[in-house]
């Protein structure tokens, strides 16, 4: 069932973005933007304080995500990468909504200063 599971979501990763980054669903919305001439900013996902949320199983799908997402903003100078992996501290569930999957109010802030920083250094 596992196994079944990973083939899924591999399935899923490689139409989102491809493994070197050049190619599916983020990549191709990438580029339309691009094309106007806009600079991008990709925030990445929040990961689970690895207590009490229904996310914790999808920390290797996010992590292979993001580093595919890490390639594509490499091939690409105007698009920056904003991970979020290393915001949450283990055990630390304020940086969640009550529903332990959308930032709270404190990493929403904390996000947007991260963004912040990316747009004035560039």
């Amino acid at each position: 069932m596992a196994g079944l599971r990973l083939l899924a979501c591999n399935r899923k990763l490689d139409k989102l973005i491809s493994t070197d980054g050049r190619m599916g669903a983020i990549p191709g919305m990438l580029a339309d933007l691009r094309a106007t001439g806009a600079k991008v900013i990709y925030v990445g996902y929040l990961r689970s304080p690895g207590v009490g949320s229904l996310i914790e199983h999808c920390r290797d799908e996010g992590n292979e995500l993001e580093a595919r997402i890490e390639r594509l903003a490499a091939l690409d100078e105007g698009i920056h990468f904003l991970s979020l992996k290393e915001l949450v501290p283990f055990g630390d569930r304020s940086y969640h909504a009550l529903d332990m999957i959308h930032p709270s109010v404190k990493a929403s802030s904390e996000i947007g200063r991260k963004v912040a920083e990316i747009i004035q250094a560039h």
